[in-house]
């Protein structure tokens, strides 16, 4: 039998073991990522989706790519992440938002992937989740059964199916970035950006048609130009960049949680800035699912009480947040279908 080393309760590092300048930046981080919601709805007046998508990573890559060194895990890994992250989670998410699911909701709907992440997990890792992490996917789809009700009733239940498909690629990119355990994630991040530019550019060009992208490009102004900056520098290279800096100094369970802020900046400025609408059922389906994310990363801090000493110090999947960079998002309801994450 193993000998386990038991941790005494109390010490595991949390919140509470971070600076207050690092608490401030994983907030000031989480705001970041949730009011990229609306700036991608902006962003979403003035180019067709899957072409902002690919000039998201694009601007995200160049001239990061040239800076970072060599990729420093094998190339499988950064297609198979890039594509699934980037074509799959981002290239939905931007068209089901153009589509008119709303950016606040978008924001929220999208921590979902939290529940995909853990039963891919269990399918493809072999990591079981325990009875606290199966009570908190429940509480999650409850609440995205409780969001459904209410997006059916006033808006497009196939952009809500898109936004919920684009949750699926994000947790199957975290289980492939687990696979990966990239040693420099920054480095990581930065050539998985480089792989999805050429597909979504094609995608773009069959679907959207070359005069739909040529007449975006040839009548961009400072606010279109504003957008993408924001989406691929501010929100993926610095946000990401800062989140990292934190997980490297503070354990997973210590800055995750601060994910679940996300959804909260996104619903608030989506509601102050473009006048999104939270209706009773939202809210209800906003604790739900919030709450079952929380129970699911809550639940996996357990795990880090009993630690085996032969083998790797943690096997379980950690939160959305210790798995991959925060992503960008967001369209809304008001937006007719026309043109296409966070982030996110």
């Amino acid at each position: 039998m193993k000998k386990c080393v038991l941790v005494l309760h109390g010490s595991v590092p949390d919140a509470r073991s971070m600076r207050p300048a690092h608490i401030c930046l994983a907030v000031l981080i989480t705001a970041i990522l949730g009011v990229n919601f609306v700036v991608i709805e902006i962003g979403l007046d003035h180019f067709p989706p899957l072409l902002f998508t690919a000039l998201r990573f694009l601007v995200a890559a160049v001239p990061a790519v040239f800076l970072v060194g060599r990729p420093t895990v094998a190339w499988r890994w950064i297609v198979g992440v890039g594509f699934a992250l980037g074509v799959g989670k981002f290239g939905l998410l931007f068209i089901g938002m153009d589509q008119g699911m709303p950016p606040g909701l978008s924001s929220l709907v999208l921590q979902i992937q939290a529940v995909f992440t853990i039963v891919f997990a269990a399918s493809f890792l072999a990591e079981r989740p325990g009875r606290g992490r199966i009570i908190g996917m429940a509480v999650a789809l409850a609440g995205i059964a409780v969001a459904a009700v209410d997006e059916g009733a006033s808006g497009s239940m196939a952009a809500f199916a898109l936004v919920i498909a684009a949750a699926a690629c994000w947790g199957v990119s975290n289980v492939l970035t687990r696979k990966a355990s990239p040693p420099e994630a920054f480095n990581f991040m930065v050539w998985v950006s480089v792989v999805p530019v050429l597909p979504l550019l094609m995608l773009s060009l069959v679907f959207e048609g070359p005069s739909e992208g040529a007449a975006a490009l040839r009548a961009l102004d400072w606010t279109g130009a504003g957008t993408v900056l924001f989406v691929a520098w501010i929100s993926t290279v610095l946000g990401f960049g800062a989140w990292n800096w934190l997980l490297r100094r503070h354990p997973a369970s210590a800055v995750a949680p601060f994910s679940l802020l996300v959804p909260v900046f996104g619903m608030s400025s989506a509601a102050l800035l473009l006048d999104e609408a939270i209706s009773p059922l939202r809210w209800c389906a906003a604790v739900l699912l919030v709450g079952g994310v929380a129970l699911t990363s809550l639940s996996g801090r357990s795990a880090a009480r009993a630690v085996p000493t032969a083998g790797p110090p943690d096997t379980h999947v950690p939160g959305p947040a210790a798995l991959a960079a925060p992503p960008p998002g967001g369209t809304s309801a008001s937006r007719t279908p026309s043109s296409t994450t966070s982030a996110e």
